[in-house]
């Protein structure tokens, strides 16, 4: 199980990217503009860099949605693999079967 400090701090970010988004894709489109001069570009880059870091989406961090771990993690499920693991020899992950040969 993850510290909840860590889960809390990743449920934050969410929040932050998800408030901020709008605002953020529109700098890049302007910033991405090349009809612009470049004092107009740069003044559009430190506007981007003046926002929140935690509002940017790479600093998001993929999280089991029963434990909080961060690593293991299967996009396909939204669980790590030890959560994975008992959901399915548990038979509670509809057409997932454990591999046998």
């Amino acid at each position: 199980m993850a510290k909840k400090s860590s889960i809390q701090k990743d449920l934050n970010r969410r929040d932050l990217v998800a408030r901020k988004k709008a605002t953020r894709d529109a700098l890049r489109k302007k910033f991405r503009d090349r009809s612009l001069s470049a004092e107009e570009r740069t003044k559009i880059m430190f506007k981007l860099s003046e926002m929140p870091r935690n509002s940017s989406e790479v600093r998001l961090r993929n999280r089991c949605a029963i434990t909080g771990r961060a690593r293991g993690y299967y996009r396909l499920f939204g669980l790590s693999r030890i959560s994975l693991r008992k959901f399915a020899s548990e038979g509670m992950l509809p057409g997932v079967t454990k591999a046998s040969w």
